[in-house]
């Protein structure tokens, strides 16, 4: 996109500058942390009362409105649902999918807007009626503008439906004329009201010929002198030609025969059959598309637009696309005073239908304060095949640059940062970087949290950050003394110095307390126990205690052993493993046999002479404990040698 040509908008921060000094600031995902600094301005007097004060300022507010969270979460489905349909079809075939789906955009935006307004009624904060009231008018404008390029792109209605859909937007965005019309036929005296002849000349300025006929019956049944000239009315009225689309009658046909009427509404005029009636008069002068009459009924038409589409009814019913923009220039200039600048939504609209899409998303970019309507309707836009020729110079298209861009922004809430990976999924070019990205900001306050992050990660094949977290989460549960959860964490992660550094605080702590913590995850370690030879030995212990339990001695025995032999065992633990021993060899069931018995004495005798070298001096007590246990392991194990050998001996013999 363009650089933008107008001056950013200035946000007031209450409280910064009152100490005189200096303000940094840090970018975030979504805001910026403003805070002050200790560098005092230059010539700065004496700082304010109070200490330094940190602000965060949010670019965007609404994604932490509750109801404008539903926008964002109904319009998440209808996005996906888009982009899920097939390719292969012609375009001319999805189009009505096309179309409903943008009116499907449009009804929620319109249930948000009537909630936002029903909520507005029921407060009595009044800043929180004019934060609601400036919601509501941002959505009015929204919708109007999703409207009208559903009509003239999306739709792309040709000459003669263009102006039925064209009459259908401006009566759907000036509902009051109904209100008002309620109003009068619920008074006592519809036709002595003061609104009876705005609401009769409001239904005509929109085409809204019976609903008018309807309310001026009333007038004609109270005057019977002057019926012929209500008559009269009725009848050109009734007989004004109405494009049907579905109809056999051609364009060409409904041309001649609407202007044939176009003939009987002047001489009317120019006969001065409605003289003796000026509220008729005036009517007539519309029909006849008189410009100076609708613009002397600028308050029941209310805006530029109202006049263009009344204005093509009564003076060419029949414009084509290509001709739009001549009219709708004229009809604004016509219409809004000269001496001001339009605003921001009047350029958008005279942008669209000028036919300028780029144009249109590049106002609106500006002028809404939330990528979410033009990356929305960017994208529908995009598979309508409209925006194949805008594409930007650093290598994304203009569709997905505003699809990441707000992605983004969803990325700062709490909750909504989970619609935004369906977004940046649908990105083929940079989506997967921003999520790679976006998803290691994402603050892991929870396990369930970060098991959805995770499983995310692990869906898209995300490998460094499966890692990223699973790390993340291992410190932190071990940092809180829960061994399996830091386990089961380092596992996942893959991380073999964070699973042997866990593996040797769950075996501390059984040397302090006889039992190991966690035993249905040491006992389904399976495969994952070949991470470390720590876990290794850690899973294998652990067998070796079940085995014990269930009174398989010889089988227990084996695998002790082969923990020593084979080197797996840390050899700080052998003389825990050695006095695991002691039970088995005590048995009056023989259980070791005689080289096993040799393999044990021998672990044993190069335990003793590796200690006595490097081991620090201790207290005499432990020294005591120690030559007790090797006492009573020397003695076992030369006893179960001595039954060893006798059983032996007597099955060789």
């Amino acid at each position: 996109m363009e650089e933008v040509d107008v001056e950013p908008s200035t946000t007031l921060i209450p409280g910064v500058g009152l100490r005189q000094k200096h303000v940094g600031f840090e970018w975030g995902p979504g805001d910026i942390l403003v805070y002050e600094t200790n560098f005092k301005l230059q010539g700065a007097g004496p700082a304010g009362p109070g200490g330094p004060s940190v602000h965060v300022v949010r670019k965007d507010e609404d994604i932490y409105s509750p109801i404008l969270r539903k926008l964002f979460n109904e319009s998440h489905h209808i996005f996906v649902g888009l982009q899920n349909i097939q390719e292969d079809l012609p375009s001319k075939n999805k189009k009505p999918q096309f179309v409903s789906i943008s009116k499907n955009y449009r009804s929620v935006i319109r249930a948000c807007m009537e909630e936002l307004q029903q909520v507005a009624v029921s407060t009595r904060d009044a800043s929180l009626i004019a934060q609601y009231g400036n919601q509501v008018s941002i959505l009015l404008a929204i919708e109007l503008i999703w409207n009208l390029c559903e009509v003239l792109f999306i739709d792309a209605a040709p000459a003669g439906i263009l102006l039925l859909h064209l009459l259908d937007w401006v009566r759907l965005h000036k509902a009051d004329v109904d209100e008002k019309a309620r109003d009068v036929l619920q008074s006592d005296s519809p036709t002595h009201h003061h609104a009876y002849w705005e609401v009769v000349i409001s239904f005509v300025l929109q085409g809204r010929m019976d609903e008018a006929r309807q309310v001026l019956v009333k007038q004609a049944n109270l005057q019977p002198a002057s019926r012929p000239v209500y008559q009269l009315m009725d009848s050109l009225l009734q007989k004004m030609p109405i494009f049907n689309p579905g109809g056999t009658q051609t364009l060409t046909e409904f041309d001649v025969k609407w202007r044939h009427w176009h003939e009987e509404c002047d001489r009317c005029l120019q006969d001065n059959s409605f003289a003796s009636n000026r509220h008729l008069e005036t009517i007539c002068k519309i029909l006849v598309g008189d410009e100076d009459t609708m613009l002397e009924h600028k308050e029941l038409l209310g805006t530029w637009y109202h006049f263009l589409v009344s204005r093509l009814l009564f003076f060419h019913p029949t414009v084509k696309p290509s001709e739009l923009h001549y009219y709708a220039q004229s009809s604004m200039d016509m219409f809004l005073d000269t001496r001001s600048a339009p605003e921001p939504l009047d350029s958008i609209l005279l942008a669209a239908f000028e036919f300028d899409l780029h144009q249109v998303i590049k106002d609106c970019s500006i002028a809404l304060n939330n990528w979410w309507f033009v990356a929305h309707l960017t994208d529908l836009l995009d598979h309508c095949k409209l925006l194949q020729s805008h594409n930007l110079h650093f290598g994304s298209n203009l569709r997905e640059f505003l699809v990441l861009e707000y992605a983004s922004g969803l990325f700062s809430h709490h909750s909504l940062w989970q619609l935004a990976v369906d977004y940046f999924d649908h990105c083929p070019e940079f989506g997967r970087v921003y999520l790679e990205l976006q998803i290691e900001r994402v603050p892991l306050e929870t396990e369930r949290k970060a098991l959805k992050v995770l499983r995310i990660c692990e869906q898209r094949q995300m490998n460094e950050q499966v890692r990223s977290i699973c790390k993340i989460m291992a410190k932190r549960a071990l940092s809180n003394n829960r061994l399996g959860s830091a386990l089961s964490w380092s596992i996942r992660a893959k991380d073999a110095a964070f699973a042997t550094l866990i593996s040797e605080r769950f075996l501390q702590d059984y040397c302090k307390r006889g039992s190991f913590s966690d035993l249905d995850l040491i006992d389904n370690l399976g495969p994952a126990m070949l991470l470390s030879d720590r876990l290794t030995f850690l899973g294998k212990y652990r067998e070796f205690h079940r085995l014990y339990g269930e009174t398989k001695f010889t089988e227990a025995a084996k695998l002790l052993l082969s923990l020593m032999t084979a080197k797996i065992a840390p050899r700080s633990f052998w003389m825990t493993l050695l006095t695991d021993a002691l039970p088995l060899l005590e048995q009056k069931e023989v259980i070791f046999s005689v080289d096993q018995t040799h393999e044990l004495m021998f672990c044993l005798e190069e335990l003793t002479s590796d200690s006595s070298e490097t081991a620090p001096e201790r207290p005499a007590q432990d020294e005591d404990i120690e030559t007790t246990k090797l006492e009573l392991l020397r003695l076992a194990l030369a006893r179960n040698l001595a039954m060893a050998i006798v059983k032996e001996g007597t099955v060789e013999a």
